[in-house]
């Protein structure tokens, strides 16, 4: 009979009768006393309809009767939250979590605790406890709520100042940008181990692939960087950032051209977008091909007449193709910037490169060759490595002459070809 009206209690809670449930738990109390689990359950019929202290009361019984029941600490924790009665509520969050370390909603309840007493970094660490569980036990739902728990804690933070050397990351929004951001200040493996949780939650989710990719790009883990990019493209994420920092990832491992189509699928989605033109620059240049590059860096500065960094890139650009002036120029423009924005590093640097060219002198035998190296690199389109090979053609048809003599031989010789 006594299971008879715990079983027709049960039926009625499910049934959301909720006070009809508490009248069956009450008949099976008054023929057993001491049934811990018929107090467990009239609790939660209590707290569901909103009557929170009789709840706290059948927990407690519960409790007493039966002083390992994890469940019972949890909810009595529950109700005491809705009471305000946070130190209480923490006590027997506490000890659930103690009778079972893998319960994740004790977790998460404690991370709301810690949170309503301002231990805010003590709830973060709460919250991601518990989504770490529930994705273990593939509760998706639950660990994408944690998640955006997170989301909320975390404040949003000013992005790290960028070197000259370094490409700023350009991040997604929201949750995503905050991942970004902890990675930008260093805090990469905690980064990719929310990542890794949201795409556990959800492996089609191509925004988190992109930002992981991001965030492998950034410790130097180019390939699986560029699998991430690949899958956030499958899954239809076309957007500027994958193509801006696969490339960057391309460029990375060496391929030069990979990384130019990129940059190109890049601006044709974003044609304002000077980090890419900066990027492609940096490509062009390495490739030995410096008139691209100064074009891009020169598209930078159309784009923003106070770049520092285009201007010491091109800088380094014209110093390569040995247009001393013009190298000079961008130099002391780019040191005038960065000292107005008190970037003394970047300025102490610039300083440096412009001390080194300016030793140039105009009557020198040196600047001379420079001026023959400047015209023979206009010629083969500013690709010195075709020039050098010219250069060595000379050398085996006409041995023991000067390096100027075969400079000015190759120089003759390609304008006569093209009728000079």
């Amino acid at each position: 009979m006594n299971d008879d009206f715990y079983d027709k209690g049960l039926e009625k809670a499910k049934q959301k009768d909720y006070a009809g449930a508490i009248e069956e738990f009450n008949h099976a109390l008054q023929l057993t006393p001491y049934f811990a689990e018929a107090y467990f359950q009239r609790g939660l019929a209590y707290y569901d309809l909103g009557a929170i202290l009789q709840a706290v009361s059948d927990y407690t019984e519960a409790i007493n009767l039966n002083p390992e029941s994890v469940e019972a600490y949890y909810c009595r924790g529950l109700a005491r939250v809705a009471l305000k009665n946070l130190p209480g509520a923490l006590e027997d969050v506490e000890r659930a979590i103690r009778l079972n370390l893998n319960y994740a909603a004790a977790y998460s309840l404690r991370g709301i605790v810690r949170r309503k007493q301002g231990y805010i970094q003590d709830a973060i660490a709460n919250f991601k406890k518990a989504a770490q569980l529930y994705l273990e036990q593939q509760d998706k739902e639950n660990c994408r709520l944690c998640l955006e728990q997170i989301k909320k804690l975390q404040p949003p933070e000013k992005l790290a100042v960028q070197s000259i050397k370094n490409t700023p990351i350009l991040s997604t929004n929201d949750y995503f940008t905050q991942l970004l951001e902890k990675a930008e200040k260093g805090d990469t493996r905690e980064a990719i181990a929310d990542l890794n949780w949201v795409l556990q939650a959800d492996s089609q989710d191509a925004q988190a692939y992109c930002c992981r990719g991001v965030v492998r790009c950034k410790i130097g883990n180019y390939r699986e960087a560029i699998a991430d990019f690949n899958q956030a493209l499958k899954l239809n994420f076309q957007e500027a950032i994958v193509y801006r920092n696969r490339g960057k990832a391309r460029y990375l491992l060496g391929d030069h051209q990979g990384a130019i189509a990129d940059f190109n699928q890049a601006l044709q989605m974003q044609p304002q977008d000077v980090l890419v033109y900066v990027a492609r620059g940096n490509v062009y240049r390495a490739m030995g091909n410096y008139l691209s590059a100064i074009q891009d860096y020169s598209q930078v500065l159309q784009i923003n007449p106070n770049d520092a960094q285009a201007y010491y890139n091109r800088g380094i650009a014209y110093t390569l193709l040995e247009e001393m002036q013009n190298a000079i120029e961008d130099y002391q423009r780019a040191a005038s910037i960065f000292c107005e924005q008190e970037d003394w590093e970047n300025y102490q640097q610039v300083l440096t490169s412009l001390e080194k060219i300016q030793k140039f002198s105009p009557e020198s035998r040196k600047q001379k060759d420079n001026l023959l190296r400047q015209r023979l690199l206009r010629l083969v389109g500013g690709y010195w490595e075709i020039a050098q090979r010219f250069i060595e053609q000379k050398q085996d048809y006409y041995p023991g002459m000067s390096e100027e003599w075969y400079i000015q031989k190759v120089i003759d010789d390609l304008e006569r070809d093209r009728g000079r």
